[in-house]
């Protein structure tokens, strides 16, 4: 049973790859005809909510484990044998979102979020309500008004999907970011702030 979960949650995995890829060429193509010149290598790809076979220790001792991450993010400290080259130095890149009305945020793992986390760090905010209790509290309307006003876009099918992701329905990223970093899970590296939110 084991074996089919874990088979079932990679074929997932490359599923969702498989769609960022996706969008990633589509925007590019957007792109190219509205600025031609315009280059959009992709800088950084990871998974979230994943089970991935790694090593750690484990009282002292190196151990297989099958490592859960749900609502968390892989955070490799510097000089981890797993990191890529390019990462090595630095340690792995912490892509921590916000929410559509608030910055987002890159950290980078640290070698002390091994001991602490399985080198493990959020891979969000995390929501402060339901999507159905932000529905109830919020009008899509009056959330792209409140954007808008801020000077930030939002393109989305649904009214009732952007209500239910109002920046309201998150909690303080910012409170959640100072707790990682304090924590040691991963460091602070940079702040973004959205300009263009498009939701699915």
């Amino acid at each position: 049973l084991g074996e089919i979960y874990l088979g079932a949650m990679r074929s997932a995995i490359n599923c969702a790859l498989a769609n960022r890829e996706i969008l990633t060429h589509l925007t590019r193509e957007v792109f190219a005809d509205i600025l031609p010149a315009a280059r959009l290598p992709l800088l950084y790809d990871v998974s979230h909510n994943t089970c991935k076979v790694e090593t750690h220790l484990v009282d002292g001792e190196p151990r297989s484990l099958f490592v859960h991450r749900k609502g968390a993010t892989r955070a490799l400290g510097p000089g981890h044998p797993d990191l890529p080259e390019a990462l090595r130095q630095a340690g792995q890149p912490v892509l921590i979102g916000g929410s559509m009305g608030t910055g987002s945020y890159i950290l980078a793992g640290t070698e002390r979020s091994e001991s602490l986390a399985f080198s493990s760090a959020c891979h969000g905010a995390g929501r402060a309500m339901s999507r159905q209790q932000a529905a109830r509290r919020w009008r899509g309307r009056q959330v792209v008004d409140e954007l808008a006003a801020r000077g930030i876009l939002i393109r989305s099918p649904s009214s009732r999907g952007i209500a239910e992701e109002a920046p309201g329905a998150y909690k303080d990223v910012v409170e959640v970011i100072d707790a990682t970093d304090a924590a040691g899970l991963a460091r602070k590296v940079a702040k973004v702030e959205p300009l263009i939110c498009i939701k699915g």
